[in-house]
């Protein structure tokens, strides 16, 4: 009767592990599916989605642009650094296959038609969206800028950078996402 209880014991140990074990796995590969394509600011999340208008006026969705590898470049006109990059900027949009969305942080200019002017005088002609009460600096929680986001055409972040980039530096990120 003892051994019997013990070998029984055993028995129901060996289920419990097996039960726990068993949940554990689960739990594991539900938290790896969760992670996949999991909207956040960390490398291999899905980007946040905004809605912010063109210089025109026309509203534009980053989802708008799914299926095609987007730069997205936050600055403003009284940056030096993002000043300095835009004519590489220009060259990379020119040059290659990808969307530049250059989103002048615009809450922060002395004066909202700043962007327009600046854009004018260096005949840019990639998309630059107004940032008018800083909601998408917000989602992207842009401190220092020029900071800019590779997103893959599944609209996954692929690199982030925080400073000027150079043309070479835009098209390493883009080759990689390839």
């Amino acid at each position: 009767m003892i051994v019997k209880k013990v070998s029984g014991g055993n028995k129901l140990k060996k289920r419990i592990f097996t039960v726990l074990f068993g949940l554990i796995l689960s739990i594991f590969a539900l938290e790896q599916a969760s992670a996949e394509g999991k909207v956040g600011l960390e490398i291999g999340n899905q980007a946040p989605d905004f809605e912010l208008e063109t210089l025109d006026g026309e509203k534009v969705k980053l989802s708008d642009f799914r299926g095609k590898p987007v730069m997205l470049n936050f600055w403003a006109t009284w940056c030096p650094p993002c000043r300095e990059e835009m004519p590489d900027m220009q060259k990379f949009h020119e040059n290659n296959d990808v969307v530049v969305l250059a989103i002048n942080v615009t809450h922060t200019e002395i004066n909202e038609k700043n962007a327009a002017k600046f854009v004018d005088e260096f005949g840019f002609t990639f998309d630059v969206l107004l940032d008018v009460n800083g909601e998408a600096s917000d989602i992207y929680r842009i401190r220092p800028i020029p900071t800019t986001y590779m997103i893959t055409s599944k609209g996954e972040i692929s690199h982030k950078a925080l400073g000027a980039l150079t043309y070479e530096a835009m098209v390493e990120e883009l080759e990689k996402m390839e």
